[in-house]
């Protein structure tokens, strides 16, 4: 059967199988190298959400209709080159907000309670040397969040449970009760914990630079559920070795899976390789939605979850 869908990322086992199943898939590379004679028939193209679709790549398929991304961000999809050419662009939102947010927490907590050093430390028989330096309190602390979509207020209301002091940064004022800043550097110098949960993009590359983190101070603490693109990651790494800020947890990366090297030698930093929506429940439920975008799409029905207009 003549491939009409290309598929140029990994993804889990259980939507690669169905995958297969039900369509006529060529696999491929962000370069479009491999296409040869395919590249004709190609009618959709199945991505991640770190994938980079490029103008270049989008030129090598001529008949493209439509981009499906498994994952909620789409910033490495050339939008304005799809829509120029009528190229539908799907991805998988709210299915993974719980889990998202749900992780943001379990960061959050994890550096500021230093279970990783505490692991080791009992692992390499330290406890019985003398006890454990003393962590940060959690609970009725102040948080600020870099985006209040839906991931943000998951992560608001989970941070309510604890008394936590809500305050957040957007491009707009929410009719929400926490805190509106409209500066992040403002909102950066009046919490304790920043957490990202904003989208990656030209918009919001490196809004976190190092003027943000002089302003978090040495006892805040970074953590970033977002885009690694959003970091500016040198400065971090300067600022985690030089105690300008107390600490940072990461799940996403500039150059993944590559964290900037610096950080692997610190230890008041937590990081974890984008796992934050690696449940098995929520990758069942967004290997539904990416198949269910195609089917819509090859069955001329309304796609059940393209990206905002």
């Amino acid at each position: 059967m003549t491939p009409n869908v290309l598929k140029i990322a990994r993804l889990p086992d259980m939507l690669n199988e169905r995958l297969f199943a039900e369509h006529a898939v060529l696999e491929g590379n962000e370069q479009g190298s491999e296409l040869g004679a395919h590249a004709a028939g190609i009618r959709a193209l199945v991505a991640n959400g770190e994938s980079k679709v490029s103008r270049e790549l989008l030129g090598r398929l001529p008949n493209l209709e439509i981009i499906v991304v498994f994952g909620v961000g789409y910033d490495g999809v050339d939008v304005a080159a799809a829509r120029e050419r009528g190229i539908a662009v799907t991805h998988t939102p709210d299915v993974l907000t719980d889990d998202v947010a749900d992780f943001a927490m379990a960061l959050l907590f994890g550096i500021a309670r230093r279970t990783g050093p505490a692991d080791r430390f009992v692992r390499e028989g330290k406890w019985s040397e003398g006890p454990i330096a003393f962590t940060r309190k959690v609970s009725g602390a102040r948080l600020g969040i870099v985006g209040l979509g839906r991931i943000g207020q998951a992560i608001a209301r989970r941070a309510a449970g604890f008394d936590m002091q809500i305050a957040y940064y957007g491009r707009r004022q929410q009719p929400v009760d926490y805190r509106y800043y409209d500066s992040v550097k403002d909102l950066a110098a009046n919490v304790d914990f920043l957490v990202i949960a904003v989208g990656g993009g030209a918009g919001t590359f490196h809004l976190i630079d190092a003027g943000v983190l002089q302003a978090l101070g040495q006892d805040g603490y970074l953590v970033n559920v977002g885009r690694g693109s959003v970091v500016d990651e040198a400065a971090l790494a300067q600022a985690l070795a030089d105690k300008r800020i107390a600490g940072a947890a990461l799940d996403v990366f500039e150059d993944e899976p590559r964290p900037h090297p610096q950080l692997l030698g610190l230890d008041n930093v937590l990081l974890t390789p984008h796992m934050a929506s690696a449940t098995w429940a929520t990758r069942k439920a967004m290997s539904d939605l990416t198949l269910a975008n195609l089917a819509a799409h090859f069955a001329g029905s309304p796609l059940p979850t393209p990206i905002p207009a």
